[in-house]
C-alpha cells in the first residue's frame, strides 16, 4: 500500500501537464471524490461515521470526512495523469505509490492528523489508473487493470505497517492488498450486484447502498474490524450483516431491528467496518463509470 509516515512524507514523481477543463483525468478525480462523499454521507451505516454521528470513531466526524475527501482531489487527478500512456507495470505502480504518499500527507494536513481515508486512497487510486488504462470502461475491466497494477511491487515503499497490515499479518488475512491484487472482487462481484439488485426491486437509492455495504460486510475479512476488535468483532459484523439481509434489509421492520442490534453490538466492541466502507466507495465509483460506459458505448471517446 502507499503508507505515509506522517505529514512530512515526501513524494517524487514525474511532473504532468495541467489538465484541461473537461479532461478525463479531472472527471475521474471528481468521480472518486464524489464516491467518498456519498459513502460518508450515507445514513445509516453500522458503527461508521454518518449523518447521525461518529459511530465507533472518537476522532472522526462527518465534516472531517468530507474535508478529507475533497483534499484528495489533487492526488486523484495526478494519479489519472500519471497513468496516461503507461502499462500496468511496476513503473506505474511506483508512480501511483509516490503520488499516494503525497496524497496521504495532504489528507492528514486537512484533517489535523486523522487517518480518515488511507485505505480509500489505495483502492480508488488504483481504480482511477485502471479507468485510464482500460479501453472498454466497464467495471470489471477497470478493476482488472487496477488489479494488474497492484500485483507489482513498490520497491520504494517505507518499511512501516498500517493498522490494517498489522492485523492482516496477525490473523492471516489478505487485507486491502489482496483485495486489490484480485481485482476488487468485493466491489465487482458483491457490492455492484447487491446495489443493482436492490434498485431493481424498487428500493430507494439510500437503501440500495446500505444493502451493498451490508453485503460486502457479510463476506469481507475486514482488517479494520480485526484491528479494533479481533475475530469477535469480525464475526459480529459478518453474522449481523447477513442477519439484516436475511430479514429483508433495513426497508423491513425486522431488518431494521436486526440492523439496530448489529450497530449496538459493534459499538460495544468499539469496532467499525472501515474496510467495507472503503469498498463501498469503490463500488459507487465503479457503478458510476459503468453507467457512463453504458450510456456512451456507441460514442467515440478518448480515455488517454
Amino acid at each position: 500500500m502507499f503508507l505515509s509516515t506522517h505529514l512530512a512524507a515526501a513524494a517524487v514523481f514525474p511532473a504532468s501537464p495541467a489538465p484541461e477543463p473537461g479532461d478525463w483525468a479531472v472527471q475521474l478525480a471528481d468521480e472518486a471524490v464524489l464516491a467518498l462523499v456519498e459513502e460518508a454521507q450515507l445514513t445509516p451505516k453500522p458503527a461508521l461515521v454518518d449523518r447521525r454521528g461518529s459511530g465507533a470513531h472518537r476522532d472522526l466526524d462527518l465534516p472531517l470526512m468530507l474535508r478529507s475527501a475533497h483534499a484528495l482531489r489533487p492526488a486523484f487527478t495526478r494519479m489519472a495523469l500519471a497513468a496516461r500512456g503507461m502499462v500496468a507495470g511496476q513503473e506505474l505502480r511506483e508512480r501511483l505509490a509516490a503520488i499516494g504518499r503525497h496524497g496521504e500527507a495532504e489528507m492528514m494536513a486537512a484533517t489535523g492528523g486523522c487517518n480518515s481515508h488511507r485505505g480509500a486512497i489505495w483502492a480508488l487510486g488504483l481504480l482511477i489508473a485502471g479507468g485510464v488504462l482500460d479501453g472498454r470502461g466497464d467495471a470489471a475491466g477497470i478493476a482488472g487493470r487496477a488489479g494488474a497494477i497492484a500485483r507489482h511491487a513498490d520497491r520504494h515503499a517505507p518499511q512501516i505497517f498500517s493498522n490494517g497490515r498489522r492485523a492482516a499479518a496477525k490473523y492471516g488475512a489478505g487485507g486491502a492488498r489482496r483485495e486489490a491484487e484480485e481485482g476488487f472482487p468485493h466491489a465487482v462481484d458483491i457490492g455492484l450486484p447487491a446495489l443493482r439488485s436492490a434498485r431493481g426491486r424498487g428500493l430507494s437509492e439510500t437503501v440500495a447502498r446500505v444493502e451493498a455495504l451490508l453485503s460486502i460486510m457479510a463476506s469481507l475479512t475486514d482488517t479494520c474490524l480485526l484491528h479494533r476488535g479481533g475475530p469477535p468483532a469480525l464475526e459480529t459484523a459478518r453474522r449481523g450483516a447477513a442477519a439484516v439481509l436475511a430479514q429483508g434489509g433495513i426497508a423491513t421492520p425486522a431488518g431494521q431491528a436486526r440492523f439496530e442490534t448489529l450497530e449496538r453490538d459493534l459499538l460495544a466492541l468499539n469496532a467499525s467496518p472501515g474496510g467495507a466502507a472503503d469498498l463501498l466507495a469503490a463500488t459507487l465509483f465503479l457503478d458510476r463509470l459503468d453507467a457512463r460506459h453504458a450510456s456512451q458505448s456507441s460514442q467515440p471517446r478518448s480515455w488517454r
